[in-house]
């Protein structure tokens, strides 16, 4: 299966009253992995240096150098990871499923809405793909 292992830095930044200037804190990088076809997507959409979101689960591992040294990491099992989008754009373009029926199949109508939320509500199926009735108000 595919991997992408990854690192990701967090830097707090934080207001000096006295020069009255935003600051970096201290950094604290990340090693992260993420598997299978969502690892594929990471190496082809994601750059070093890029703004990233992620959610996944923070795991402890003790090990030993070969001095002997005692040594414990912190790393991410990513789940889900994408670009920010607080300071950037992103165009989403779905990859196809391989093989099996694994997992919920998205619905058949979902290539029929063009990929665009925010399109009228003319050009949708009935319901908007919510499985209400369509009406002027957004479905959130």
């Amino acid at each position: 299966a595919a991997v992408a292992k990854f690192r990701v830095a967090s830097t707090p930044r934080y207001l000096d009253k006295a020069t009255n200037e935003w600051k970096d804190g201290e950094s604290l990088f990340l090693q992260c992995q993420i598997w299978r076809q969502a690892a594929e997507n990471v190496a082809e959409s994601l750059t070093k240096g890029m703004r990233v979101i992620l959610s996944g689960r923070l795991k402890q591992r003790s090990y030993e150098t070969k001095e002997g040294e005692k040594r414990t990491v912190f790393e991410v099992e990513v789940d889900e990871v994408g670009p920010s989008l607080r300071n950037a754009t992103a165009k989403v373009t779905r990859t196809q499923r391989a093989g099996g029926t694994g997992g919920a199949a998205a619905p058949a109508a979902a290539d029929s809405f063009n990929d665009d939320p925010w399109a009228a509500a003319t050009t949708s199926p009935a319901g908007g793909g919510w499985g209400t009735s369509t009406t002027d108000e957004p479905p959130f």
